[in-house]
């Protein structure tokens, strides 16, 4: 039986990807901040952990627990809606410590093992926001681009080792908590809008977190995207998870 550990997997995209990989007999170490035994089904296969993977020590601990894995899924991350201007560096650098330093941190961990038995996969989950540019989104957008070229590059070197690395690349998703997160995220850190921004960012918020119709991504879309990442070693280094994602993709002729 194969072994995958996910991070992030409160909600959203990393809930739905460890009760994917659950239901397809597979041993899944579904990690997140704050342990939730009530969130997947119970099972014999499952290992809840909490993991923050801004803590050094906290990803040691999940190491040892974890033991040998086949699958490492980066998915933990926090959105950030925000006029630059008005953002604190501090929240700057909070962002890239979850959504990229938090990657980087936990493959760092878990490449050692994966390298020695020249087998395992990495995929990490970005976002479609890195294909487009958006206002209120430098910040959570950077640190996303950051991601994507950590993993491009990783890629190149695990080659040798035959480590696979990929990403998945979804849209907007009503399923997650993302606005809803990011708004929160920008009282605790006391992001401000300066007032010469006030009336072009209050048209965005709106925007963003309104309901919109056309496409849109599921989880369950991004859970078979990192399904085919780790088990079609065809797939491409960049999959669109998401219709909104893939129309995006495909309008700007990216892979």
């Amino acid at each position: 039986m194969k072994t995958i550990l996910i991070t992030g997997c409160s909600s959203g995209f990393g809930l739905e990807t460890a009760r994917y990989f659950l239901e397809r007999d597979w041993r899944v170490i579904a990690t997140m901040r704050t342990p939730r035994e009530d969130v997947l089904p119970r099972s014999e296969h499952l290992l809840v952990r909490a993991l923050d993977v801004t803590d050094p020590q906290s990803i040691r601990e999940t190491v040892e627990a974890a033991g040998p894995i086949d699958v490492l899924v980066n998915n933990a991350g926090v959105g950030l809606l925000s006029v630059f201007e008005g953002t604190m560096l501090e929240t700057v650098r909070a962002t890239f410590e979850t959504n990229t330093f938090g990657a980087m941190a936990v493959t760092h961990a878990f490449l050692p093992q994966l390298r020695q038995r020249k087998a395992g996969v990495i995929v990490n989950v970005s976002s479609s926001t890195t294909l487009k540019s958006l206002p209120l989104l430098s910040v959570y957008t950077a640190s996303k681009a950051a991601l994507n070229a950590f993993t491009e590059s990783l890629a190149l070197e695990l080659l040798p080792f035959d480590v696979r690395v990929s990403l998945v690349i979804p849209g907007q998703s009503p399923e997650t908590p993302f606005a809803r997160n990011a708004m929160a995220m920008m009282r605790d850190q006391n992001v401000i809008v300066p007032e010469a921004y006030s009336g072009f960012a209050q048209r965005i918020f709106e925007r963003i977190t309104t309901q919109r119709s056309g496409p849109f991504t599921t989880a369950l879309d991004v859970a078979e995207a990192i399904w085919r990442a780790v088990n079609d070693p065809s797939c491409p280094i960049r999959q669109a998870a998401g219709a909104d994602a893939v129309e995006l993709a495909q309008s700007i002729g990216a892979p």
